[in-house]
């Protein structure tokens, strides 16, 4: 497999691909911050849509507004997201928490309506961004090895969610009220706390950063219908790989597996390609059945 290549080759090729893996680290990150149902990742494919169309907004009528749109589209990507993650949960999901399994089928018949309502009122095909020329840009590092600012700016903003996320949920009241909620849901009503409301909240906010995710997207790949797919089940072995709970496991399981999966897809077939990275992941969950980083639990 590397037979074929220098050893300055292999360099440069494990450098930028890394700067790729970076990129799909990202998004693993940013789904697995809030996935809670089989529906996620076309809240993913809503924000990349809502991306795309304000893109070919301004392209059409406000040209001006082509340098800083990204961040207005990001911002409509939460609210639209954020609003229709708060109505999904009020509607459906808030009537099958004591059912899991039902709650499975339910998003997975929720994410199918989804898909089909984009290939009917948006179309099938794939579309892009028209992004600005600092989203395209690039830095050289030497004459074999560039860096997509792109990626860069999908690292900061992954980060930054990330760091915000952590001080909503620590600093105020409202994520006060989601981890008592999370932690002991009687007591938590019983003390005055109106969980159902809480629940709609949480539910919102985790389809929200989804949708600022699916914006992003945008700007290292085109979006379609199904794209979403392609991610939801790796997104979900991220979570499972670094330990359900942990956030420095759910960064680092990403980027292993981002980086891995970026590496592996350049030297052979994108099927073989998945076919080892999850074999890889069976023998890391055979040894670490709950997880890299998973809460330790005294036991009774």
């Amino acid at each position: 497999m590397f037979a074929d290549y220098t050893a300055e080759e292999l360099k440069s090729i494990f450098i930028m691909q890394s700067f790729s893996g970076v990129s799909v680290m990202c998004v693993y990150v940013l789904m697995g911050l809030g996935l809670y149902n089989m529906a996620h990742a076309e809240f993913l494919v809503m924000g990349s849509y809502v991306m795309c169309l304000f893109s070919k907004y301004v392209e059409e009528s406000a040209p001006g507004m082509l340098t800083y749109y990204p961040f207005l589209a990001m911002g409509a990507a939460f609210a639209i997201t954020f609003v229709m993650g708060y109505l999904v949960e009020w509607l459906l999901i808030k009537r099958l928490y004591h059912r899991p399994l039902d709650t499975l089928l339910a998003t997975w018949g929720l994410s199918l309506i989804l898909q089909q309502c984009y290939r009917t009122f948006i179309g099938a095909r794939e579309m892009s961004a028209v992004l600005p020329e600092w989203l395209m840009d690039s830095w050289e590092l030497n004459e074999n090895v560039e860096v997509p600012a792109n990626g860069a700016y999908l690292l900061i903003l992954t980060l930054s969610l990330t760091i915000g996320l952590v001080i909503f949920m620590k600093k105020t009241r409202w994520g006060l009220r989601m981890r008592a909620t999370t932690q002991n849901r009687d007591m938590s009503g019983a003390l005055g706390i109106n969980t159902a409301r809480t629940d709609r909240v949480t539910f919102a906010i985790a389809c929200g950063i989804s949708g600022i995710a699916g914006a992003f997207f945008t700007t290292i790949a085109s979006t379609s219908p199904t794209a979403g797919t392609n991610y939801i089940v790796d997104s979900f072995l991220v979570l499972v790989v670094g330990g359900l709970g942990s956030l420095f496991g759910l960064f680092v399981s990403g980027a292993f597996l981002g980086l891995l999966s970026s590496i592996l897809e350049f030297f052979m077939s994108g099927s073989l390609a998945k076919v080892w990275l999850y074999l890889i992941i069976f023998v890391v969950l055979m040894k670490f059945t709950k997880g890299l980083f998973a809460d330790k639990v005294r036991s009774k």
